[in-house]
Parts: C-alpha cells; sequence; structure tokens
C-alpha cells in the first residue's frame, strides 16, 4: 500500500477527534481521521448525555461555555439532529454539607455568567411532585441540556466527511514517529501516512502515543454503567443529579429512564471490555428509587458501558506537546469530554491553523504530569 499524505492526521475517532476534524476541514485542511474500530463507538457513544455546564472545574468554564454554544448550533452546524434538548438540570442536596457544596458550584457557575435558580424544600415538592422526601435543597440551570450520544459522533463524522475530510474506520495504527517536521503513521495492514501535524485523542489508548514523544499522563481506563428502563409515563423534565454522585438520570420523550450508576467500574482497554457487574445495576435502581420513589419497580431492559480515560486530577488533557512541535493532545476527559467536545475541536482546530486560541486551556496542559499531581477526592472516592 502507497505512503499518503495529509496536513492533519487525528488518532481517535471519537467525539473530540470528529469535532476537530471537523472544524479543520472546515477551514481547508487536509485531515484523515482514524479510528482502531468504528466511529463514536467507545466513551463517545456510550455515555449519558448530558450538557451540563454547572458544577464544573473552574478553570473550564470559558471552553464548556464555548461548547454548548456548540451545541445550541449543531443543527446548523452539522445538517442532522442528535436529539438535543434543553431540558435544564437539577442538583439535589440532601443534608447541609451537600447544600453548602451546592451553593460554591452556583457562585463559581454565576461568576461565568450561568444563571442559576436556588430551590428549597416546598418549591421542590411543588414543581416536581415526583422526587422523594429527603431533599432539602436544589440548584437548576436551564441552560443545561441533554443529547443522544448514539447520534451525534457518527453525524459530525459524517459532516467533516462533507468538508473533504477522510475518515478511516477500522483501521489500527502501529507506530507514530517523528519525520522531519511532521510524523509518520504506520499502519497494521502494512499502509503508512505521513501528516504536518498530529493529534492525539486515543481516549484511554492516548498515554501510549504520548510516551513516544516524552511525555506521558497517569491514565486510568474506566467506565460509569449505564442503564435504561422500560417506559414510564413521561413525567420528569429535567436531568436530575444527586450531588453526591450516587445517580444521575432522565427521561427520554418515549418514557425510557436512562440513568448512570456510580462508583465507575475499571475497563479492559487490553481486551476492549467494559463490564458492568450486576450489584451495580441493583446499587443504581435503589440509589434511583430513593431520589424518585415512583420509579421504584421500572424494570431495567438493558445495562452498558464504555471505556474512558481518567486522570487523578479529574482534569483532562488538551493542548500542544511540550516535547514535539506540531503534535496536539486531547484526552483524559474523566467522564465530562460529551459536554465540552466541541470546543476542544474547535480549539485544536485554531492552533493547528493560527497557531493559538483565544479560549484559555493552561490548566489542561500535559506539563503538569512532570511532579506530582493532586490526586482529587472525586478520583479518590472513585478508584481508591
Amino acid at each position: 500500500m502507497s505512503e499518503r499524505t495529509t496536513d492533519v492526521a487525528i488518532i481517535g475517532g471519537g467525539l473530540i477527534g470528529a469535532w476537530t476534524a471537523f472544524f479543520l476541514a472546515r477551514r481547508g485542511q487536509r485531515v484523515i481521521l482514524i479510528e482502531k474500530g468504528i466511529v463514536g463507538a467507545q466513551s463517545s457513544g456510550v455515555n449519558f448525555g448530558n450538557l451540563r455546564l454547572q458544577g464544573r472545574f473552574p478553570g473550564q468554564y470559558p471552553l464548556s461555555l464555548r461548547s454548548q454554544a456548540l451545541w445550541e448550533d449543531f443543527a446548523g452546524l452539522i445538517g442532522e439532529d442528535c436529539e438535543f434538548e434543553q431540558t435544564g438540570h437539577l442538583y439535589l442536596a440532601y443534608d447541609a454539607d451537600e447544600q453548602a457544596k451546592l451553593e460554591g458550584y452556583a457562585e463559581v457557575s454565576e461568576s461565568y455568567g450561568l444563571a442559576i435558580e436556588r430551590i428549597g424544600p416546598a418549591d421542590l415538592r411543588r414543581r416536581w411532585p415526583w422526587l422523594g422526601e429527603r431533599a432539602i435543597a436544589a440548584t437548576f440551570s436551564p441552560r443545561d441540556a441533554t443529547a443522544n450520544p448514539r447520534l451525534a459522533t457518527p453525524a459530525i463524522a459524517r459532516a467533516a466527511a462533507r468538508h473533504g475530510a477522510v475518515i478511516r474506520e477500522n483501521t489500527r495504527v502501529s507506530a507514530v514517529d517523528r519525520s522531519g517536521d511532521g510524523f509518520k503513521l504506520t499502519f497494521a495492514d502494512g499502509g503508512s501516512l505521513s501528516c504536518g501535524a498530529l493529534v492525539n485523542s486515543a481516549g484511554a489508548w492516548a498515554h501510549e502515543i504520548a510516551e513516544r514523544f516524552g511525555e506521558t499522563a497517569p491514565v486510568f481506563p474506566a467506565g460509569p454503567p449505564q442503564f435504561v428502563t422500560e417506559p414510564f409515563p413521561y413525567l420528569i423534565g429535567p436531568s436530575v443529579q444527586a450531588i453526591d454522585g450516587s445517580v444521575i438520570f432522565r427521561q427520554i420523550p418515549r418514557g425510557n429512564i436512562i440513568l448512570a450508576g456510580y462508583p465507575r467500574t475499571a475497563a479492559d482497554p487490553v481486551n476492549n471490555r467494559a463490564p458492568v457487574p450486576p450489584a451495580k445495576t441493583l446499587a443504581a435502581m435503589r440509589a434511583l428509587a430513593r431520589v424518585a420513589p415512583m420509579l421504584a419497580q421500572c424494570h431495567v431492559i438493558r445495562v452498558w458501558s464504555g471505556i474512558e480515560a481518567y486522570l487523578p486530577d479529574m482534569i483532562p488533557v488538551i493542548g500542544p506537546s511540550e516535547t514535539t512541535p506540531g503534535l496536539f493532545h486531547a484526552f483524559g476527559f474523566c467522564g465530562h469530554g460529551f459536554q465540552i467536545g466541541p470546543g476542544v475541536g474547535l480549539c485544536l482546530s485554531e492552533m493547528i491553523v493560527d497557531g493559538a486560541t483565544p479560549t484559555p486551556l493552561e490548566p489542561f496542559s500535559i506539563g503538569r504530569f512532570r511532579s506530582v499531581t493532586a490526586v482529587s477526592e472525586k478520583f479518590r472516592r472513585e478508584f481508591d
């Protein structure tokens, strides 16, 4: 097979890679998106589909808000539907400590211009009578939304292809090497590709690429168990989350309840498996019943998970390599990548084409792992 050349090669056909390919191709760049399996088949296609703004890492808000504007214009940008729905997000607290945590989240969100509504117990039960009696407070962000992850990434990849990007599925990269001012990729089928710039958006496998260029990040592969119930009379409008992390759920217009159970389950990227132990299903349904007692008798009809990359500080790696010009990293999204995906793709395209992006990305540098990195409370709770 003869060697091809392109301006930019992207390794990893998840949401981040697809958005990056779309924005680069729209700017006239020659782009090849390389995916070892099927586009959107890993965490990008099997996540909860939450587009939550409130409660994020403060340094992520400029990127998150830029991304939300792109999600809100998804149909105009992509020309297809991804079941985007501005449902709002209801965050619930069950004691005074959790209420104080909610208030802290709300104040940070408001400092970036997000409208947050604070709701006491009486108004909670009046507005959402299906809630149980335990919640003492909540915050509600009306701009928060949901989308269908199974639809989104393939649609973006198709739009990128319409702008001229080449999408190569079932193509495994066996080696990545420096070649002059650019890179040479060797494929398992014997083919090769030369490119001027390289985007490493390979998810739980991305650290292997970083290590070829003298960089690393302590990636932990895991996946949140996801569940869907039988259809139930449609009553629940917003996406609902307990701030203790025990459950997050939403109801789709067809009536099914989609929920994610925590803590997350370790995944196996070598054998490409993300099992869901039966005990997780039972625990998730118990947590759901505590929040919405009327759902206690719902039957789960399907469970699934995907392989996501987590980092100890629960902050992703986004930005240029610190060792190799032309190499850009975007991985370790810690379960939060669906919402910020379009903004990450746009920022990467700006860095590659323009040399810089107006969105601050300093907190996401891979260079922070040259020294000991703090381990977040959430990471300890999930994985220790």
